[in-house]
C-alpha cells in the first residue's frame, strides 16, 4: 500500500508542535529513537526527520510528498513551493535589528553597512527592493552576537518574543516578513499520495477549527433568546434546551474564542448568565 511521505523538523519545538498536531488528527507515529523515519501504526502516513533547512530541496525532488515547516524557511530556500495550509503555530517575523540607541529612521540608514543573517536570499531581495546597498555576511547560529563582536552592523533573524533581542542589546526595526508553520507540497507528489493527503487535511482542519473554537452555553431568560442569538457569531442556530426553572432556557452555541470577549458583555446585558466556556477536541464541518 502506498504511503503519504512527511517531513517534518527532526528537533526543536516545531517538531514537538508538529508531532502533536498528527497526534491529535489520530495519527500514531512509532518514533522510536534517534530514527530518521518512522511509519504511522494505523494511517498511511511515513514520517522524515530532517534538518529544516533541507526539507525544501527534499520536496522540489519528490523525496517527500509534504512537510510541515515554517514558512519562512520555503520564501528563504525555494519560493516557488506551494503552500496548501497554513497551521497557526510556531508564529515569528523575520526581522532587521540594530543595537539600541542608534538613530535609527529608516532601512536606508544601513546604506554601506554589514548585515549578519542566515537568511541572505530574503534579507537581499528586500534591501533590492528598498534600493539599499549593504554587505550580507551569512552566519549559522547565534546571529544575535555579530554586532557586539564587530562582525556587523546589524541583523536579519527571526524573531518571536523578542527577548534574544533584548539581551544581546538590540532592538527591532523593520520586519521584512510574519511567518508561521505551514503544509507545503512536493510539485512531483503522485495521486495515491494526494488522495491520501486529502484525508489527512480534512484531519487536520477539524484539529485547527477546534483549536480556534469554543462551545459555549448559559442560562438565558426566554423573552431574550432570540436578542442573545443575534449576538452570537455561530455556526447556525444555537441549540435552546428547557430549564427546571420556569422562563428560562439553557443556550448553546459554538464561538471563536478571539470573538468571545468582544460579545461578552452585549451577553451580560441581555440577561444571560452562568457562561461556559469549554474546550472542543475535534470539529468536523
Amino acid at each position: 500500500m502506498r504511503k503519504l511521505k512527511i517531513a517534518i523538523q527532526k528537533s526543536g519545538r516545531l517538531n514537538e508542535d508538529s508531532l502533536q498536531l498528527l497526534k491529535e488528527c489520530g495519527v500514531s507515529i512509532d518514533n522510536g529513537v534517534d530514527k530518521l523515519k518512522a511509519s504511522a501504526s494505523n494511517f498511511p502516513l511515513e514520517v522524515f526527520y530532517l534538518r529544516n533547512s533541507d526539507i525544501p530541496q527534499y520536496l522540489i525532488d519528490g523525496v517527500v510528498d509534504i512537510a510541515i515547516i515554517g514558512e519562512n524557511t520555503i520564501i528563504e530556500k525555494h519560493p516557488s513551493l506551494e503552500v496548501i495550509e497554513y497551521l497557526g503555530f510556531s508564529k515569528c517575523r523575520l526581522s532587521i535589528a540594530t543595537p539600541k540607541g542608534l538613530n535609527y529612521k529608516s532601512i536606508k540608514e544601513l546604506n554601506g553597512k554589514r548585515i549578519a543573517t542566515s537568511y541572505p536570499n530574503t534579507l537581499k531581495q528586500f534591501l533590492t527592493t528598498n534600493n539599499v546597498n549593504a554587505e550580507i555576511h551569512e552566519i549559522s547560529g547565534s546571529v544575535e552576537i555579530a554586532p557586539n563582536i564587530g562582525l556587523a552592523d546589524a541583523i536579519c533573524d527571526l524573531v518571536s518574543s523578542g527577548s534574544t533581542l533584548f539581551k544581546n542589546g538590540l532592538e527591532e526595526q523593520d520586519i521584512i516578513l510574519k511567518s508561521e508553520a505551514c503544509v507545503s507540497i512536493s510539485p512531483l507528489i503522485g495521486e495515491e499520495e494526494r488522495k491520501i493527503l486529502d484525508k489527512l487535511l480534512f484531519r487536520i482542519k477539524s484539529v485547527l477549527k477546534a483549536r480556534s473554537s469554543k462551545y459555549i452555553l448559559m442560562n438565558v431568560p426566554n423573552d431574550k433568546i432570540e436578542a442573545i442569538s443575534n449576538i452570537l457569531p455561530v455556526l447556525k442556530s444555537p441549540t435552546v434546551l428547557p430549564l427546571a426553572e420556569e422562563g428560562w432556557s439553557s443556550l448553546h452555541s459554538v464561538i471563536e474564542e478571539n470573538k468571545f470577549w468582544e460579545v461578552i458583555d452585549q451577553l451580560k446585558e441581555n440577561g444571560a448568565e452562568g457562561i461556559l466556556v469549554i474546550p472542543i477536541e475535534k470539529m468536523v464541518l
